[in-house]
């Protein structure tokens, strides 16, 4: 439940938390070793939540171990149209975030950090926490504009060092040389909070490793508006895709769309998937950066996937001359299987893109465009072929707007110091 130690959406979701609060739930703990807090987050095999799940102690081990003082970020530039936790973190609970970002300095050696955002609101929590209580390791606010590819860790790096939040070729990775050249350890707002939770609760850490904070949403078919009430809950790996759903009240959905837009679409068999990286690795699909948008009746997956393709193909950051080229390609061949224009061979066209691209961009928005269409193909192949000559009314219904109806709202937080407002969209059940 909300509010119950080890978890994320407490004790008062609504509302920000402030210094005092979190102290009160064991929050800036002075006494934690670095050495052994690595530990713990070792044993409780606590994953990253930026999208790629990578093992949280080893990046923190590869930065400690580099040459030169290290650097620490926190990112939470979020620019997945349906994810909304990690602004909801930075709203909500910024003394939890950084509690985690001075726990990871510590660790790695750090010397300063910052937090990276885009959010207006997050911003000034953030400023009003460090205010407040100011943290051992000097923290410095930097804001960008909000993109899909703003978030990359090599182009929160290249915003910081004052260039513009684009991503860069790989290596150097951040962990060797990134902000002024310092091994630099970038992770997410979520991540960071689980380290702190567990400096807390060393007892609980398993369970807090193993929970997870999801954005859920449901397409509204026809409409023409995004999600306006996102259900924002914190639940255990394991849980099913199934359980999720009937917590959204989307038991019906005929599919859904994974990882914001990473993940692509899972069909037929859904409901039984767990979140579970290699149940769903195996299944085609990934968690990615833990949103979730399961596919009203209403909502054809081609629409779907075209909408999500056309909010790639326009967030592009043009570096790459096979990104602008294989992103317009796919866009515009989901678009004419939504007019039933798109000939005999789109669906081979698709196959072939969805297999010889991932891996060939900066960053991985080609990835996940091209991952959007090959799932596409495997999890509704019938409805593929359908649409290669015939036109669909509901996707004549929902012509691509550019994601705009895959933008999700974030839950309303209060400042401590207002009136207190009831979030009904705000459940944890970890």
């Amino acid at each position: 439940m909300p509010g119950g130690p080890g978890t994320l959406l407490g004790p008062a979701p609504e509302v920000t938390e402030d210094a005092e609060a979190y102290a009160a739930t064991g929050g800036y703990r002075d006494t934690a070793d670095p050495a052994k807090l690595l530990d713990l987050i070792t044993d409780a095999g606590l994953l990253g939540r930026g999208g790629a799940g990578f093992p949280a102690a080893i990046k923190l081990a590869a930065v400690r171990d580099g040459t030169g003082v290290p650097v620490v970020v926190a990112n939470g530039e979020e620019g997945e149209p349906g994810s909304v936790k990690d602004r909801w973190l930075l709203r909500a609970r910024p003394h939890l975030v950084l509690d985690g970002l001075a726990l990871a300095a510590a660790i790695t050696g750090a010397e300063h950090g910052y937090v990276y955002l885009s959010d207006p609101c997050a911003a000034t929590r953030v400023r009003r926490a460090l205010a407040e209580r100011p943290t051992p390791l000097p923290v410095e606010v930097i804001e960008t504009d909000h993109t899909y590819v703003g978030g990359e860790e090599t182009a929160a790096v290249r915003r910081i060092n004052g260039g513009p939040a684009l991503p860069t070729a790989k290596p150097p990775r951040p962990f060797e040389r990134g902000v002024a050249d310092r091994p630099t350890l970038v992770c997410n707002v979520e991540t960071l909070a689980r380290i702190a939770l567990i400096a807390a609760h060393p007892h609980l850490r398993h369970r807090i490793a193993h929970s997870t904070l999801l954005t859920l949403s449901t397409d509204r078919g026809a409409a023409d508006d995004p999600c306006e009430d996102p259900l924002l809950s914190e639940v255990p790996y394991g849980t099913t895709l199934g359980t999720l759903a009937a917590e959204l009240g989307a038991a019906d959905a005929s599919g859904a769309l994974m990882g914001g837009l990473f993940g692509g679409l899972v069909g037929p068999g859904w409901p039984s998937l767990p979140l579970d990286h290699a149940a769903l690795a195996g299944a085609g699909t990934a968690l990615g950066c833990g949103a979730i948008r399961f596919l009203a009746p209403g909502a054809c997956p081609v629409a779907v996937a075209a909408d999500a393709v056309d909010h790639l193909t326009g967030e592009s950051a043009r570096q790459c001359g096979v990104c602008v080229s294989g992103t317009t390609a796919i866009r515009d061949t989901l678009r004419a299987l939504t007019t039933g224009t798109a000939g005999p061979d789109a669906a081979e066209r698709l196959e072939r893109w969805s297999k010889t691209l991932p891996g060939r961009g900066a960053c991985g928005l080609l990835d996940a465009a091209a991952g959007t269409a090959g799932s596409l193909l495997r999890a509704f192949p019938a409805l593929v072929r359908s649409h290669l000559d015939t036109p669909c009314p509901l996707c004549a219904a929902c012509p691509p707007r550019g994601g705009h109806r895959l933008v999700v709202a974030v839950p309303h937080v209060a400042d401590a110091a207002s009136a207190t407002e009831a979030v009904p969209s705000l459940k944890g059940t970890a």
